[in-house]
């Protein structure tokens, strides 16, 4: 059978390709008897068929980032190939379905319920009768335990990344029955669908070694669709097959091959043969489009040189035989004709890779996933949440949103939430807590913080005893401070001099214009806690009434003490990342027309978390968050207030903005003990509404997925919120056409 679906939730601990006191709270959108969640924005494409419009066997080989370090979910080197295979071989409880929510997945579970709260919480679950690891045994009990004491924290030889909601499990027995497993929790836990998502067999979770080491290379244990044969590390291949004790709905393939494939050679790969599905950028997509449409006569055929195609000689010979006739000596003659051959079959070798593309087609949809605009708020101008509300105010989101997202023909509505995505249940959109873009608030704030355009600026200045240097400022040798070297186009420049050739013809009020150039691809704050009040807004969001910055100073870089306002934007230099370079660039102009400058610094993508993002040498950058069906818990790492640390350091989870506050931290505590559904999604919006304004982090667009895709593969491509269904992937039969692309849903 099929059914909808997402198998295991994202695991927050890794950010994919790839943020106040008593402040008011804004009526949340939509409340009355719309439900404010709203719907997905973009449905899966898939391409869905009837499983008796499938052929039986085949391989479907897809083309993936890398073949994993390791198959065990759990663990800090896991990424999203272990996770692709651990959806088709292992069970999940629940899974998400088109809307980003929790569904009981009927493959695994009868039921599961709570059945106590008093004086514990206890869940009941009560397994499918048909339901058997590959090697006969029956999953039970004893499976459930096995994972808990892994995973519960309790035992440091088990080396694992979370142990979020098993902290909070007491015990697990067996219930009546061998199918039923009674789950009692020490404390009230609202996520508790989130857990044995995977489930992994107790041989895996049984003991540390084989915890730590023993499925890292290989799943001896399934009870999936599908099974994993081999993993081979030479080839970069993860081979799946069939699992013959599978009790569902047969797999229709034969296997799987999950191929690592770098994302700049999947066009060639999908040319010659090599794979049938992968994601690709929009530059791959573009030339999939063209290749699917109608042909002229003669198009696409390789480019000839002089001669006369009857002589048998190449365009090169001609070539040279012509430029020798025409007075031009021998090595020049020879050096064009090997250019122009050079380029003869590169066009060559072009038209048969279109040729060849034309028989995919690109699957479309939007990622659970968010890019957003971080700021740094530990230390330096950014400290001052007037600071970050100013460039929070000088954003257009929705012209960010449309220059990545419209010319891919997909919805392009700018994020509402920190905590979820249009369609799923927490879903509202809380970005009226900040308020609007509007260019004149933000130099207000700016005016209010001190920061006033036209004030003289002492080049070159540094505090003594300052350890750090200022954002913008030159180092020793020269060099922009954290400035890259890693190649011509990398490096640091600035944004927002007098003579920026990067001006462009947005407007005073810091829109970008609509027609602007398509991408190519992708507590309380801490001042002195004046609330700063406009009339209908939120307090502490606004300057005061009344201030506003100099006339006529609109463009003014601003500065404060001597020192102009330049932020460093970190983004990173490698293929793939257009997308966010370009929207970097967009946002720098926007921060412009307010006065602030930035200085854009180009990093090594490899180094870009680990070595600034995460260690917070940074003052703005651009990276993506996952959605997932569980907030409470996945979400309040991201948002928590970073605290002090044993050893003197300050613990920010992955809270990498260092912006967080007691009362959002409250509100999560709270919503993660409420198990009912409707409360604990309206806590959570207010905890957004306090996100959005504390500055720390603005959600700008939905990621776009896009997806390579032999035309007559059926039921994969762009999933959207959804898990692929494993098992009713494949390859239609001749003759059957299926309904084609996905609808919205």
């Amino acid at each position: 059978m099929s059914h909808d679906g997402v198998g295991p939730r994202a695991v927050m601990r890794s950010v994919a390709f790839l943020t106040a006191g008593a402040l008011a709270v804004t009526a949340l959108a939509g409340c009355g008897s719309e439900d404010p969640a709203g719907k997905p924005l973009a449905g899966a494409d898939i391409r869905p068929a009837a499983r008796a419009d499938v052929a039986d066997g085949g391989t479907l080989r897809w083309g993936v980032d890398t073949v994993p370090a390791t198959l065990n979910t759990f663990q800090a080197d896991a990424d999203a190939t272990t996770t692709r295979i651990a959806q088709a071989v292992l069970p999940s409880m629940f899974r998400m379905d088109s809307r980003g929510r929790p569904v009981r997945n009927p493959d695994y579970l009868e039921s599961a319920e709570v059945v106590d709260t008093e004086p514990k919480q206890v869940v009941l679950y009560r397994l499918n009768q048909q339901a058997v690891w590959s090697d006969g045994r029956e999953i039970g009990a004893a499976d459930f335990a096995a994972q808990w004491r892994a995973l519960s924290g309790r035992d440091s030889a088990y080396w694992t990344a979370r142990n979020a909601g098993y902290d909070r499990i007491e015990k697990i027995e067996r219930g009546k029955g061998d199918l039923e497993v009674k789950v009692t929790f020490s404390r009230t836990y609202a996520d508790w669908r989130s857990l044995f998502s995977p489930l992994y067999p107790k041989e895996v979770t049984g003991t540390p070694d084989a915890f730590n080491d023993g499925a890292r290379k290989k799943l001896k244990i399934s009870a999936g669709p599908f099974k994993v044969k081999k993993v081979d590390r030479e080839d970069d291949e993860v081979t799946l097959t069939r699992n013959p004790r599978w009790w569902g709905a047969p797999a229709r393939l034969k296997k799987i091959v999950l191929r690592e494939v770098p994302r700049d050679g999947r066009i060639s790969a999908l040319a010659e043969g090599e794979i049938d599905l992968a994601e690709i950028d929009p530059g791959a997509a573009e030339r999939i489009t063209v290749a699917a449409r109608p042909k002229g006569k003669g198009e696409n055929e390789p480019l000839m040189g002089p001669g006369d195609g009857k002589s048998g000689r190449s365009a090169a010979e001609a070539l040279r035989s012509w430029a020798v006739a025409k007075g031009s000596d021998e090595e020049a003659a020879d050096e064009e004709a090997a250019e122009r051959e050079e380029r003869a079959e590169a066009a060559a070798e072009y038209a048969r890779e279109q040729k060849a593309l034309a028989g995919f087609e690109v699957r479309k949809s939007l990622e659970p996933a968010y890019t957003q605009l971080a700021l740094n708020g530990a230390e330096g101008p950014l400290a001052d949440e007037r600071v970050r509300r100013a460039v929070a105010r000088a954003l257009d989101r929705e012209a960010l949103a449309e220059a990545v997202l419209k010319p891919l023909g997909l919805p392009s509505e700018p994020v509402g939430s920190h905590l979820a995505l249009s369609g799923q249940a927490a879903y509202a959109d809380n970005s009226g807590a900040l308020g609007e873009q509007d260019a004149a608030e933000a130099r207000a704030l700016l005016a209010d913080a001190g920061w006033v355009p036209g004030g003289p600026v002492k080049e070159g200045t540094k505090d003594e005893g300052e350890e750090k240097e200022a954002a913008g400022s030159e180092n020793s040798s020269g060099e922009k401070s954290g400035e890259s070297g890693s190649g011509d186009d990398d490096g640091t420049y600035i944004v927002g001099e007098e003579n920026d050739e990067n001006e462009d013809d947005a407007g005073d009020d810091g829109k970008a214009p609509r027609d602007s150039a398509t991408l190519d691809g992708e507590g309380q704050p801490a001042h002195d806690g004046t609330a700063r009040h406009k009339q209908g807004g939120a307090p502490g969001a606004y300057a005061p009434k009344g201030t506003a910055a100099p006339a006529n100073a609109e463009n003014a870089p601003v500065a404060k003490n001597g020192k102009a306002l330049t932020l460093r934007f970190v983004v990173p230099s490698g293929p793939g990342s257009e997308a966010l370079r370009t929207v970097a660039e967009r946002i720098s102009r926007m921060l412009k027309k307010i006065g602030i400058r930035t200085e854009i610094s180009k990093v090594d993508d490899e180094s870009y978390f680990k070595d600034h993002i995460a260690s917070g040498e940074f003052d703005l950058a651009l990276y993506s968050w996952p959605a997932t069906a569980y907030p409470a818990t996945d979400a309040r790492p991201v948002y928590a207030k970073p605290v002090p640390a044993a050893d003197g350091s300050l613990n920010v989870a992955q809270n990498y903005t260092r912006v967080g506050t007691d009362q959002v931290d409250q509100l999560f505590d709270q919503a993660i003990t409420t198990l009912d559904d409707s409360e604990r999604s309206a806590l959570l919006r207010k905890a957004d509404s306090r996100i959005w304004a504390a500055a720390g982090s603005i959600p700008l667009y939905q990621r776009p997925q896009l997806v390579a895709a032999r035309k007559n593969l059926a039921n994969a491509g762009a999933f959207g919120f959804r898990t692929p269904v494993y098992e009713d992937m494949g390859f239609l039969k001749k003759g059957a056409q299926g309904p084609g692309k996905s609808s919205p849903s």
